[in-house]
Parts: C-alpha cells; structure tokens; sequence
C-alpha cells in the first residue's frame, strides 16, 4: 500500500482534551500523526498544521470531512507535502550555503519550496523583474511588479497563493496552488532563513 505525507490545517478550540480527541479521529481513519506545529493560539482557538503519513484509502477530502466531525473542529485545508517531520531541512538548508556561499540564492530557491510544503520558488531581479533561478515547476515569467515588496507580504492572485521576501536586490518569490494561503508564521520563517542567508553569503563573498 502506497503511504504519501499530507499537510492539515487545522483550527479548533484552544482547550484541554481537544487535540487528544483529534488525534483519535486520525487514528481511526489510519493517519499517522507525524508532527504537529502551532501556528497560533489567539481568541481561544487554535490554527495548527498536522503532518500525517496516509494510506490514501480515503480521499484527503474524506479524511477532513471525518476530522471536522470532532466539535469545534474545523479543517482548512489538505493538501499533499514533500516536507519530511524532524529531519530539521533548516538546518540542512544553511549548512549547505555556508559550504558553498556563492549559490546561496540558488540553494535557497531549490529548498524553500519543500520547507513550506509549496509547489516553486523563484528569485527575481528586483530592477528588471528577470526570473533570476526558478525551482522545479516554477514557471519562466513571474509578474514582478506584484511581488518587489520593500517587505515580506504573502496574498493570494486566484488560485495561487504567493509569498514574496526581499532579498537585497533581489526578490524570492513562494507559490503554493494546492493547500490554504500563507500563515504569518510561515512566512515569517522564510523571513528568518533569508535573513540568514543574506548574512552568509556577505560572509562568504568577503573571505573570497
């Protein structure tokens, strides 16, 4: 039986017993619970993303319509995922540019879409709008005027929904079609790696 990692959002009371009783409702539709990461906790409710390891009996459709039966449950969206719980991609990520600072922008634009459970990246020249290095599946005109941001913004042009983060004088650009918008938190987390990113690549191109 073929066993694919889905990505849940889920929003639901902020109150004890809850994420037990939805950790049950997974269990009994053959979910394996990988990893549970809160999004936020505010107004006494809940927004947390569930990894789950799924046999694929049922449609993802399916599987959230049953979750959503737990009261005050209800699941934002499913949709499938590359990002693999507690291998730290992090890490693994900024390891790999510090080792080769001159392709940070690179490595970064090929990983970021697996640390977000999103479907491409690019990064685009902030003055001519260019895509400078696109991931897989990125596709090879981005309208660039809509992501130059002087800041990190995530909103959403159809069915595709985009984060965009400044990167000195360039722009990376995070789409996802399959699965809700950009939370704050993940965005936030692009945010942090490209800060750090930009720090070891400066470090890099000075000890060259």
């Amino acid at each position: 039986m073929i066993e694919v990692l889905l990505r849940l959002r889920v929003s639901l009371p902020d109150r004890p017993g809850v994420l037990g009783q939805v950790a049950r409702a997974f269990g009994v539709m053959g979910a394996d619970i990988l990893q549970v990461t809160v999004l936020e906790r505010e107004a006494g409710r809940a927004v947390d993303d569930f990894t789950v390891s799924w046999s694929a009996i049922f449609s993802a459709a399916e599987l959230s319509e049953r979750i959503s039966v737990v009261p005050g449950v209800r699941v934002e969206a499913a949709w499938p995922t590359r990002e693999l719980p507690g291998a730290n991609p992090d890490y693994d990520l900024l390891g790999h540019i510090a080792s080769d600072p001159s392709r940070a922008v690179i490595t970064l634009v090929d990983a970021v879409p697996d640390l977000v459970s999103a479907e491409w990246a690019v990064a685009l020249d902030a003055a001519t709008g260019a895509v400078m290095h696109g991931s897989s599946q990125a596709p090879e005109v981005v309208p660039a005027a809509k992501f130059t941001t002087i800041r990190p913004t995530a909103h959403t042009e159809g069915a595709l929904h985009l984060a965009s983060v400044p990167v000195e004088d360039v722009h990376l650009v995070v789409a996802r079609r399959e699965g809700p918008a950009f939370h704050k938190a993940e965005l936030d987390r692009v945010a942090r790696l490209v800060d750090v990113v930009s720090v070891l690549a400066h470090a890099g191109a000075q000890r060259a």
